[in-house]
């Protein structure tokens, strides 16, 4: 006498075997292909088998069966609106950062190419250096002079002390023009003492960078 269990199992592959023997695919059996065959257990506990994905199972994985019974493949479950939502937001993400270490690995090769040891890039930063100062220096003689000119003007103005509006128009413009190209020199070389300092963290962020490539190449080297 079979077992409840038996009986439930021999159920089950009858129902496989006349869905197999239904299947609407055409050609099957003279040459064309094997029907595809979902199966799955539903909420319930129901093994459910189909010749077409199955509804009742689109929150849960479905296998995809061969008609040997077995498993060619899984389907995996439906994902809500929202669950849709955040797979697309995690995967943006993930495209984001492998794109971003992409370009981390364009650049350290174009770092290397550039630079392929430290004395070169240390040359190349002195000489960035030596520019700007140049460029300050200049205009460090032309505050100067700006300075002694603005100076004069002062000591002329003085003769107004007790009374501006009696100073002649002309000394007010120049002194206003003077006062002006002063400060106008002033913010130049104060923009001068930023780029200093803009390139000597350039400098020693490439360097940071550059220093464990030129170990690796080393080692590789050596190997």
């Amino acid at each position: 006498m079979k077992t409840l269990a038996e009986t439930q199992l021999l159920s089950r592959r009858g129902s496989f075997v006349l869905l197999l023997l239904l299947s609407p695919v055409a050609g099957w059996g003279q040459g064309g292909p094997a029907p595809e065959i979902y199966s799955c257990v539903d909420a319930k506990g129901h093994r459910i088998t189909s010749d077409r994905k199955i509804p009742s199972c689109n929150d849960r994985e479905q296998k995809v069966l061969n008609p040997s019974g077995t498993v060619k493949a899984t389907v995996g479950p439906t994902l809500t609106a929202q669950e849709k939502m955040k797979l697309e937001a995690k995967e943006k993400v993930a495209n984001q950062e492998r794109a971003r270490l992409d370009e981390e690995k364009k650049r350290d090769r174009a770092l290397l190419i550039r630079y392929p040891n430290e004395a070169l890039h240390q040359k190349e930063r002195a000489e960035a250096l030596a520019q700007i100062a140049l460029v300050r220096q200049a205009a460090t003689v032309r505050a100067t002079e700006l300075q002694v000119e603005y100076a004069k003007l002062q000591d002329e103005m003085a003769f107004y002390a007790k009374d501006p509006k009696r100073a002649p128009t002309k000394l007010r413009l120049q002194l206003n023009a003077a006062k002006l190209a002063l400060d106008g020199q002033d913010h130049f070389i104060a923009d001068k003492d930023l780029e200093t300092a803009r390139t000597n963290a350039r400098f020693d962020e490439e360097l940071d960078r550059l220093r464990p490539l030129w170990r690796m190449n080393a080692a590789t080297a050596t190997q």
